[in-house]
Parts: structure tokens; sequence; C-alpha cells
């Protein structure tokens, strides 16, 4: 990785003092993050504990041990002998009550608030519906909405009764959601008629159709009309109505007492091969591991305003829903295209609601970047600290958000976990100097390394990232699949978590991801991260995206085979200047091999450059899941590319 040192953001002293990991260090009796971050692996009773306070967790019940690993370090229980329910730390406190909880906008510009009270008013009042309907304690509850006060009201509302959410993607066909109901065998279903994206009304009532036809175990399916559903008000008889369902709040019995180790979400995440896994999350894991992200690598008080534009079907909803409300914050929701009308739409967003925190995805941040003068032509003063997560991010492009976001002088937060961990196991943090495209720091409270071939820790190589042992906020498992859980994590290296990317730890403490570890391409015996090449590639004028996989070569075992995406730029004007360009930066024996172009490379909701389809494709083997993809039309155009049509 490579950089000019005045691309390095530092904290100054006043931002040091005033940051939320200061105050809970100093609670600890320990002086910034390093003693920090010694003490939560040293004596982590104390750590959590001091966090539980710190972000104040509500417990109707204290427990009485952190951890305890009796049935061993992959299936741990936390907060022994405790009691709580995650929801209650939204909703009951008093001093919050007439503060903003919500401000949701639509993209046909439509704005809806609500204040703490008003949304235990309606969590209560969906709450004691669901109920009313036959819900109970343990039951599953698919989710299929669009971002908005609606879909937080829902999960919340589930998660009240003691129910367990099972979020899905808005944009998931009737196969994907079948299939994921019908593992963990839900018994309801909350959905929304459809949704505006880029003014055009998306209908998905035959989709809710279909999967309740099919799935007779569906005892309750709800629909919420869309404002800009077309159909006639009698197409929603054969479903009970979202209004139709609400109680009086007065109705709603007192929220459901918890174990700190009872689901309240079951999220599924798309493998390499076979199907789904669905991450179970618990009452004592995910909510207080992200309450602590929020606070010490968010530095999220009461007076943020908080907005990262997130699918609710992904874990990154959950996540920012909950970053926010946990932590008394604002949360501002915003369910459309983020380049809709034009790529002003975020910038504007900012500007009218006076965000304060704002995350994007690298992707979006690239086109940000190529339309910089609509994307950052509204007020960003109100921006105190940024976020980017979901994927590797090029330099380039981090220290571009950095500065016309932040205007260089806030902080830029990479953030890396995944569904099954809940938060961060690495993210920087804001009290210390941020390198572009880096993280920092590992997570308090969780022993990340990054470990060579042989298992042993290593510095200014390529390794795998690896966790050292059990933390809070892991999956307690998958569900009804115990056994591939321990598979997929726990039994590469005996007792330690193997978690599928690879990564690098520089002699100065920074790490950096280089990719997933199935992407991992060996040239010559040499192990290279595709991000490390991509990152050359999207330095060349006209290229908007890369993606590099790794093909069977007779001379090297593996060359480079490259696909770009790029507006305008022809194949023989790129193709030379890919090759060209990794040569001369990254050496002879990684010169890309092939080179393809094309208009865009398929990817999640979540914008997630989905690399393994691209090696499916270009090998002739099976593609495998592809219900997460949000533009399954890019696998038509890369097979005609590859054919050379």
């Amino acid at each position: 990785m490579s950089w000019d040192e005045k691309d390095v953001w530092h904290p100054d002293r006043e931002f040091i003092e005033k940051a939320q990991l200061t105050r809970l260090a100093q609670r600890l009796g320990v002086d910034g993050y390093d003693a920090l971050y010694e003490l939560s692996l040293r004596d982590p009773d104390t750590y959590w504990r001091e966090v539980n306070r710190f972000c104040d967790i509500r417990w109707s019940m204290d427990y009485q041990n952190y951890c305890d690993l009796s049935r061993g370090a992959p299936l741990p229980s936390w907060f022994v002998g405790g009691e709580l329910n995650w929801v209650d730390t939204v909703l009951d406190d008093a001093e919050r009550a007439e503060r903003s909880a919500i401000i949701a906008e639509g993209e046909n510009g439509s704005v809806r608030r609500l204040t703490y009270s008003e949304l235990r008013d309606e969590v209560r009042s969906l709450a004691a519906g669901l109920l009313h309907a036959g819900i109970t304690r343990g039951d599953r509850v698919g989710l299929l909405m669009e971002n908005g006060v609606e879909a937080t009201v829902s999960l919340l509302a589930i998660s009240y009764i003691g129910a367990i959410a099972v979020p899905l993607f808005s944009g998931f066909g009737a196969d994907a959601i079948m299939s994921r109901l019908q593992s963990c065998s839900a018994v309801g279903l909350i959905a929304t008629s459809g949704f505006l994206r880029r003014g055009s009304f998306v209908d998905v009532r035959a989709t809710i159709a279909a999967v309740r036809s099919k799935l007779a175990g569906l005892r309750l399916v709800v629909l919420k009309r869309s404002l800009e559903d077309p159909a006639q008000p009698d197409a929603d008889a054969p479903y009970v109505t979202w209004e139709g369902l609400r109680r009086s709040a007065a109705d709603a019995p007192p929220s459901a007492r918890m174990s700190p180790n009872d689901p309240f979400m079951v999220i599924f995440t798309s493998g390499t091969t076979g199907k789904p896994k669905g991450a179970v999350h618990v009452h004592g894991g995910f909510p207080i591991k992200i309450a602590h992200d929020a606070a010490l690598h968010f530095d999220v008080d009461a007076d943020a305003v908080f907005c990262w534009p997130a699918d609710i079907g992904w874990i990154a909803g959950a996540l920012v829903l909950s970053a926010a409300l946990l932590r008394g914050a604002t949360l501002v929701c915003y369910d459309g295209a983020p380049d809709f009308p034009t790529w002003s739409r975020m910038a504007e967003l900012i500007e009218r609601h006076r965000v304060t925190h704002f995350g994007a995805s690298p992707t979006l941040i690239r086109g940000f970047s190529t339309h910089e003068a609509t994307s950052t032509g509204a007020d960003l003063s109100s921006l105190r600290l940024l976020i980017t997560a979901g994927e590797t991010i090029a330099p380039e492009h981090f220290v571009w958000f950095q500065r016309h976001f932040g205007r260089g002088t806030r902080p830029l937060i990479n953030y890396t976990g995944g569904t099954e961990v809940s938060g961060a196991l690495l993210a920087n943090v804001a009290v210390r100097p941020i390198v572009p495209a880096g993280f920092n720091a590992r997570s308090p409270g969780i022993a990340v390394d990054v470990i060579g071939p042989d298992g042993a820790p290593v510095t200014d190589a390529v390794g795998e990232l690896v966790v050292l042992g059990p933390f809070v906020g892991m999956t307690a498992a998958f569900w009804n699949d115990e056994e591939r859980y321990l598979d997929t994590y726990w039994r590469t290296i005996p007792g330690i978590w193997v978690h599928g990317d690879l990564a690098m730890k520089t002699g100065t403490g920074d790490f950096f991801l280089l990719g997933r570890s199935d992407d991992t391409i060996k040239v010559a015996g040499k192990r290279v991260g595709p991000a490390e090449v991509e990152e050359i590639l999207v330095e060349i004028p006209g290229v908007r995206e890369a993606a590099v996989i790794g093909a069977e070569d007779p001379v090297k075992g593996q060359a480079i085979i490259a696909f770009i995406a790029c507006d305008d730029a022809k194949q023989d004007v790129i193709g030379p200047a890919a090759t060209r360009r990794v040569r001369e930066q990254f050496g002879k024996p990684f010169a890309p091999r092939a080179v393809y172009v094309v208009s865009q490379l398929p990817k999640t909701r979540s914008m997630k450059i989905m690399r393994r389809v691209i090696r499916s494709i270009y090998s002739g083997t099976p593609t495998g899941d592809l219900s997460s993809l949000v533009n399954p039309e890019s696998i038509g155009e890369i097979e005609r590319v590859i054919a050379g049509e």
C-alpha cells in the first residue's frame, strides 16, 4: 500500500479529549486506545461490565459471569444469569422521550419524523397486534420492507415480544424469500406492497402472493400498503393490513424477559456454494457489540444525526438502526436510489437534516467521485464523521471521500466485520492517525491477527484474518446447522475463528484487507489479493470499477484475469493500458493474461462486487446462489464478452 503522508488524517487534542473512546478509557483507568485494547483482552469481565454501564444497556436482571465456555470456544454463553430485552435500551430512557428518534425520507421527497416517545408507542402498538394475531415468543417472522419507519418499528416490535426477526432483501424474488423463510420455519411475514426506485413503482405483490401460496406454515402475512401503490384497495383483502394489525399501545404487555443467549434475529448470508447460511444473533450479543462500536468507532452520542443508507434485509440495516437508536441519537433513513434524481441527492439530504455521521459503501463513493461537482454541491458542514464499509476501498477513493465530504478535517472510519460477527473485527478509531484505506485498530474485546500458511502471525505479508477466541457479537451458530457453522469458521485451525478474508498487518500496526480468501490468486508461487491489483486498475482514467480473478495457468499456476467496468472506454484502449499499468506498478509476472471491458460488474444490493460469480462464469462452473445480486443482467454481458461476441 502506498500513499502520501499528507493523506494521513491526524486527530487534534480537542477531538481526542472529547471522544467517546477516551471517556471509556478514563472510566477504566487506562490511557488511550492501546491500553484500552490490552485491558479488553486481559480482563474482559471488567471491560464488558464497564461497557454495559457506559452504553447504558438496560438489564432487567444483572448477569453474574461475562462468559461461560463449558461447551467450548465456538459455542459460548454470554452474560450468564442475566436477563434483558435489547429493545428496552432503545425505548426505556425517559430523558430521550421527546428527542428526535427517526427521520425517514422517501425518494419522492416525503419526510416522516418520530420522537423516542412516539417510537415507543408505535412499537408497542405493533407488538400488541402481533401478539393478538398469535405470534409468540420464539416465532420467526420475515421482514420484507423498504428502509424507513415501519421497518424500524417492525424489527423492534418483533424483538419486543420475544419473537425472532428474519430480515429479507427488498429485491429478492419469491424463491429466495421462500428458501430463507422455509429453512427457519417462519410463521409470519411483514411486507410492503412495493416501493419507488428512480421514480417508478416496484410492485412486490406478486412476489408476496407466490410466497404465501407455497409456504403453508405462514400463519400471518401482513401487508403495508405503499403510498405510491396504484392497486385498488380491494387488492389488500387477502392479507392482514398494517393498520388492521396495530392495536392500542396500551394493550401491549411489558417487553418479554429474555436470556442474553435467546435469539432475536436470524439473518441469511449467501455462501460461495450451498444454501444461504442463517446467522443467529442474540439479545446479549449483536446489540451490545453494536452499541460498543457506535461509541468507540463511530463516536456516536445523543447529539448525533446518523445516516448510512442500507437495506434492512442485510446486516448493515440492523447495524445502522441499532448504532443510532441504542445511543439515543437520531436515525435518518432513506428509501430510494442515492443518485435520484441527480447525484446531489445524498448531499442535499445531509444538508436538509443536518446529518453529523454519514456512511457510504466504496461503490457509492466511487459514484460520488465521478460526479464531484453535483455530489458535493450542498452544505456538508454538519458532518462530524464519515464511515465506509462493505468491501475494500482504494486509497484514492478513501482520500477523495475524506477530503470532499469531510473537508479534510473529519475522520473517515473504515469498518469491517460481517454478517456472522455483528460489527467490527477491524476498524478505525478517531483518536489515532488514519491512513488511507487502512484500519488503525483491532476492535476492543476481539483478539484479531493475521497468520501465514503455517499458522504463525505474519507482518508485512498477505495472510488470513483470524480471531484467536470467542467474542461478543459472534453468531450463536447457523440456524439448525451447527455443523456447518463449525466447519466454516472453527475447524480449519481448531480453536481459531478463520474469517475468510485476506489481510496484511504492517510494521506500524495498521491493517489492510485484500479480498476474500477464496478470491486469493497465486501467481508463480506468490499469493496476491485481488484488491491489490484492482487498486491499480481503478487509477486508469475512465475506469469505474475493477474485479480481478485467478485462472489456471500451465506456467504460473494461476494467471490474473481482469474485468473492468467503464462508461465509454473501448476494449482496445483500456486493455493495453490495464496490462501496462499492472506490469509497471506490480511486476511483470502479474500482468493480466486477459482484460475484459464491461458496462457493469455483478454486485449485491450492499454494492459488493461478486468475484466468485465472475470466476464461475469464466471457468464454466456453476455460479451458486445468485439471489442477492441486484443486477443479474450483468451476467449475460460478461458471458458475451468472454465468448467474444
